[in-house]
């Protein structure tokens, strides 16, 4: 599905290897900019179907481009962001998932970029309305509260782990090598556990099992 998109990173490289690769796979990107400010201007003259923006941009090199995303996405409600980041940040992968209700969000690392057929779905999948989160992102979560998740096996905390990628169960299956029933089983036993409500939408699970996480 064709998209047009608006990159916004501020590393020129980057960004020109960006519109390559996502031209070249047939989407069109209507404009690309260095900075937050530029993001907001471009997005309010022509909205497109996805924005891909980095979390540190100019002008002041921090959480730039992050809170132009979550502001866009305030003033158009639904408006798919894919969030690139060089390290993993705690406090800016929850600032992205709390806005807009956590659909169609998603925090990659930027090295994810290298794995060209998981990051064109996961881009397909956000502008669908998905929630991706990189794994080592869900990783570092998962550390910060060890307690409750001590009670998971280690086959409970790999399929926790596809199932904060936005991983159908038929997919987990697939990769685990498992029936879609054992998957099922695990699932029921992961939210039991952790004492989350079971929902059968990819993104609403994993938006269910961060709220626990910030909690």
């Amino acid at each position: 599905m064709p998209l047009r998109l608006i990159v916004a990173e501020d590393a020129v490289l980057l960004r020109e290897g960006l519109i390559g690769l996502l031209q070249r796979v047939g989407h069109q990107v209507i404009a690309s900019v260095g900075d937050a400010d530029a993001l907001i201007e471009a997005v309010r003259a022509d909205p497109p179907d996805l924005i891909v923006t980095d979390v540190r941009m100019p002008p002041t090199l921090s959480d730039d481009g992050l809170r132009a995303a979550v502001q866009l996405r305030e003033e158009i409600p639904g408006l798919p962001v894919l969030v690139l980041s060089q390290y993993v940040e705690r406090s800016y992968a929850l600032g992205l998932l709390d806005s807009g209700g956590g659909a169609g969000v998603g925090y990659l690392l930027k090295e994810r970029v290298g794995a060209v057929t998981d990051f064109m779905a996961a881009i397909e999948r956000i502008a669908t309305g998905g929630t991706v989160v990189d794994p080592e992102v869900i990783q570092q979560l998962v550390r910060l509260r060890k307690d409750p998740l001590e009670h998971l096996s280690p086959r409970e905390r790999e399929v926790l782990g596809l199932i904060a990628q936005g991983r159908t169960n038929g997919a987990i299956a697939a990769q685990l090598f498992v029936s879609e029933a054992a998957v099922n089983k695990h699932i029921g036993n992961i939210f039991t556990k952790l004492d989350l409500p079971v929902a059968t939408e990819g993104h609403r699970r994993v938006l269910a099992v961060l709220a626990f996480l910030r909690a």
